[in-house]
């Protein structure tokens, strides 16, 4: 990786996991579990206790789900830096409608998941700093600086719930993330399929290679049985890769694509390893819209989940699938500013 100045830390990681409208304004936190008027404790997915004397004013966010969780909470005066991702294609242009600083390229964007220029995050002031839990390296000397830092780690729909209700508190919005997860569970409760008709069994494939797949549990299992459908494997890691004899033998009846701009359902169809599989076989394979969209480890899971069950239950017609629910969703995720979002 070419460094562009400045003390850079890079982590080789993989990445294994594998976001109501409101006013922007100073935070302004009620009475909740977790907050008193001294002082703001939270668990983060470290097991670490995250202890603030007062809710954070500049929080340096250096992964994009999170991004995500803090713009739902309209917490953006509060946001002193974000991942580089977002201020790059293909998401800069989403961002930028909810954050103008994003689109006149004046806030700072001093690493990723992946990398951290510990430099230009000192020099932030932050009071908070949010990123991966397996960056360890960068926590440890992070903390050594007395920066409190809260690392994340969503593997399923639960742990997001978990971060929208420690980002809530940390930022002084209890009743915005209340009324986001008060929302999200009605939400759930209407999506889980009651209806008396047999369960597909469902292959999803990331975009690394038909064979990047994601077993039990974990977030895609937890997509999946929301729309109605089993994920066929069964191996117990969130992120693997299996052999083409696996996928033989599942032999899924539909084939769920992450969002791949190099391949489309037409390229794994003309596939000939996998012609005898049943969801080649009915032309059973379906690819996810944009990423911004169906973002698994935000409260946008909803989205991915609406999506699954039109490609599971496909005789169905489903209205939610329309650009104008589409919008109406944004502007529950993200207030006034989700109804600029362009739709794709």
């Amino acid at each position: 990786m070419k460094k562009s100045g400045g003390l850079y830390l890079v982590l080789g990681v993989v990445l294994i996991g594998l976001t109501f409208l409101g006013k922007w304004g100073n935070p302004s936190p009620p009475e909740h579990p977790g907050y008193t008027s001294s002082a703001i404790q939270v668990t983060d997915f470290r097991n670490k206790a995250i202890r603030l004397e007062k809710p954070a004013e500049r929080i340096v966010c250096l992964i994009e789900s999170a991004l995500t969780g803090f713009y739902m909470l309209e917490a953006q005066p509060q946001i002193a830096a974000v991942p580089l991702s977002a201020v790059q294609d293909p998401l800069k242009k989403y961002y930028s409608v909810l954050d103008p600083r994003i689109s006149q390229n004046s806030l700072p964007a001093p690493g990723n998941w992946d990398f951290i220029s510990l430099e230009s995050v000192l020099a932030l002031k932050p009071d908070l700093v949010v990123i991966w839990r397996e960056q360890k390296e960068a926590i440890s000397l992070l903390e050594s600086q007395s920066v409190p830092v809260y690392g994340v780690f969503i593997s399923s729909f639960q742990d997001i719930e978990k971060e929208i209700r420690d980002f809530g508190l940390l930022t002084g919005r209890v009743a915005r993330a209340d009324s986001l997860l008060k929302w999200s569970d009605q939400q759930a409760t209407a999506q889980v399929r009651t209806k008396n008709e047999p369960v597909p069994k469902v292959y999803f494939t990331w975009n690394q290679g038909l064979l990047e797949t994601s077993g039990r549990p974990g977030a895609v299992t937890d997509l999946i049985e929301l729309a109605g459908g089993e994920n066929c494997i069964s191996v117990n890691l969130e992120h693997t890769v299996i052999s083409l004899e696996t996928l033989l033998v599942e032999n899924p009846d539909v084939i769920l694509m992450w969002s791949d701009p190099n391949r489309d359902p037409e390229t794994v169809l003309s596939l000939p390893e996998i012609r005898k599989v049943k969801a080649v076989q009915n032309r059973a394979v379906y690819e996810l819209p944009s990423p911004f969209y169906c973002d698994f480890w935000t409260l946008k899971y909803h989205l991915a989940v609406q999506f699954t069950a039109s490609f599971l239950h496909s005789d169905e017609k489903n209205p939610a699938l329309s650009d104008s629910w589409i919008s109406t969703f944004n502007t529950r995720f993200y207030g006034p500013a989700g109804k600029n979002l362009p739709l794709d």
